[in-house]
């Protein structure tokens, strides 16, 4: 009910602001998409989370309760890959209990082909493009009509040094493909194509990534996913590709950030590396951005390298965490 509410007001004053001469007609009619974050009331906090799981199975641990009150608790995106078995099931039975508290959920799908293929840490994803097409239109369609936020494919707008332009038309077309599986599947759902951070390309050359992956049909595009650069150097870096995209193609895009681990900046290196710290989180965002949210779960390893030597990519390490809260 207070869902139902929340729309039905959204709506209303959506309507007030149109002019009485702008009354649709048969020929004219657009839908309006509803706001998620209005049909929710905050996000969904996933109780199966990495850091929540170690808390919860290493009680008498010297670190556990910080790494419970300071990350465990807090609300953070939920990665689904290959790893996740029957996407459907995975994505359904997550949105389902997110929808249930009536708290919005972050989702990040993470399984496109040669995912990573640069950078060789997080390689991996479906076998080939029709096989993730299916991937994709199971995980919209698990969704529904239920609230949520969507940030695609990480890395894959950033990731062209070593791709032939036949693999970058085929990556677009996949981007594109997965954006229109959302647009049909979950009306409900806020989609954010990923543009890597401030200092991996520059932003005109973003702007024309995104939008060659159909940024138009997204709601918007995320920044510094697993990295660590200031809110600061994110939002100059977001604002100067919305300027790029509004010169060049017309339109801009709200944009988030990832803070998860931006709480003491960047180092200059992007794979584990020590004295990092979480960053804030603020649901109204700040300095461009729409939102800033943890996107990465604080103290999950980027691969075997840094501090995090001799794990594999994704895998709580609860001494990095506990590190992360006081940032040494």
């Amino acid at each position: 009910m207070r869902r139902l509410l929340r729309t039905l007001a959204a709506s209303a004053f959506a309507c007030l602001l149109l002019p009485l001469s702008a009354a649709p007609s048969s020929a004219t009619t657009t839908s309006v998409q509803a706001s998620p974050i209005g049909m929710t009331s905050g996000f969904y906090t996933d109780p199966s989370s990495g850091p929540a799981a170690w808390a919860a199975a290493n009680p008498g641990d010297g670190r556990a309760a910080a790494i419970r009150d300071n990350i465990a608790s807090r609300p953070m995106a939920r990665w689904f890959g290959a790893w996740s078995g029957d996407i459907g099931a995975a994505v359904g039975s997550y949105v389902g209990a997110a929808d249930a508290a009536d708290k919005l959920p972050v989702l990040i799908a993470y399984n496109i082909p040669g995912r990573d293929a640069c950078g060789g840490h997080s390689g991996g994803g479906a076998g080939t493009p029709a096989a993730y097409q299916a991937w994709i239109s199971a995980f919209a369609s698990a969704i529904g009509s239920r609230p949520a936020l969507v940030v695609i494919e990480p890395d894959s707008l950033g990731d062209f040094s070593c791709l032939s332009q036949a693999q970058i038309a085929e990556r677009n077309g996949m981007l594109r493909g997965a954006l229109t599986q959302f647009r049909d599947r979950a009306p409900n759902t806020w989609t954010y194509l990923d543009a890597g951070n401030p200092a991996w390309i520059g932003a005109a050359t973003m702007a024309q990534h995104l939008d060659g992956a159909g940024a138009r049909e997204a709601h918007g595009f995320s920044l510094n996913i697993s990295n660590y650069f200031t809110t600061g150097e994110n939002t100059a870096y977001g604002n100067a590709i919305n300027s790029a995209l509004s010169s060049a193609y017309g339109y801009t895009k709200p944009y988030v950030v990832d803070t998860s681990r931006n709480g003491n900046g960047s180092n200059g290196q992007w794979c584990n590396p020590g004295g990092r710290r979480i960053g804030a989180v603020s649901q109204t965002g700040g300095g461009g951005a729409e939102m800033l949210l943890w996107l990465k779960t604080p103290g999950e390893s980027d691969g075997n390298c840094g501090v995090g030597g001799g794990s594999a990519a994704g895998q709580f390490l609860p001494e990095v965490a506990y590190k992360m809260i006081y940032g040494y």
